[in-house]
């Protein structure tokens, strides 16, 4: 007796389309100007909640995916952030948010960056060096804590009261420097104070000699996406002179807001 031979078209393999499904998953994440939950990142996609949840839960694990301060949305994590790293240097003088930091950088003399929050720190994605030899190297990809930079002080003021106090509850506030910020009632001040001014800074609380002014990116929905600010060593520039530059800083996070 001859064997049977199923000459059905094959169906594609599981492995396949999950590959696929979590492509798509980080194609959306990395799309977006801002974390997105679950939900959100399966209203383009389609398919059943347990799927999505595992899925996501499974890039969250490897790397691709991180939780943002207030754990319920999701953002590039680290493994993804490389590649996207990668792709940005080979690319980013063709960047309008390139140039826009190229202006400030021009305007102020002094090295400007762009940060995003991912976990419990602050990343830079974009800088512009300054010109003069004596500068703080922290360059693409460095990662800063929120604590103790004028960065992840903005961040933090983003945050609702109820993410605040869950972030202070369960952080631990390293000291770099004898002026940084190590108790919670202290931090919880400082970022009553910044959400009032509407700027952040850093007098020599992450490294001595530093000081930092930051300001919000807001996406064009108006919702806060990245951090622009600018660093110098405070013997070339004290934060009283910075705070000066501040009407700039904060139009260059206006041109920013439609190119992050």
């Amino acid at each position: 007796m001859e064997p049977q031979i199923d000459t059905r078209p094959t169906a594609p393999a599981a492995t396949s389309q999950t590959s696929l499904r979590n492509l798509q998953i980080i194609e959306v994440v990395a799309s977006a100007a801002r974390a997105l939950t679950a939900a959100e990142i399966n209203a383009s996609l389609g398919l059943p909640k347990p799927t999505i949840h595992r899925l996501v839960v499974s890039l969250e694990t490897e790397g691709f995916l991180a939780r943002d301060l207030e754990g319920r949305g999701f953002l590039p994590g680290p493994r993804l952030r490389e590649m996207m790293l990668g792709v940005m240097r080979s690319r980013l003088s063709l960047l309008p948010r390139h140039a826009v930091l190229v202006g400030l950088a021009e305007k102020v003399g002094e090295t400007c960056n762009l940060a995003i929050p991912d976990g419990d720190a602050m990343v830079y994605i974009d800088r512009v060096e300054t010109q003069w030899p004596l500068r703080i190297d922290l360059g693409i990809g460095s990662r800063v804590p929120l604590h103790a930079t004028a960065s992840g002080k903005m961040a933090l003021s983003q945050l609702s009261d109820a993410a605040l106090e869950s972030y202070l509850a369960r952080v631990r506030m390293r000291s770099y420097t004898a002026r940084t910020i190590t108790t919670a009632a202290a931090l919880r001040a400082e970022i009553a104070r910044v959400r009032q001014a509407g700027y952040a800074t850093d007098s020599a609380e992450l490294v001595e000699g530093m000081i930092a002014v930051a300001v919000p990116i807001r996406d064009r929905k108006g919702r806060f996406c990245a951090t622009l600010s600018f660093h110098a060593p405070s013997q070339r520039l004290s934060l009283q002179d910075g705070l000066r530059h501040l009407d700039v800083l904060q139009t260059a996070a206006l041109d920013l807001s439609g190119v992050v």
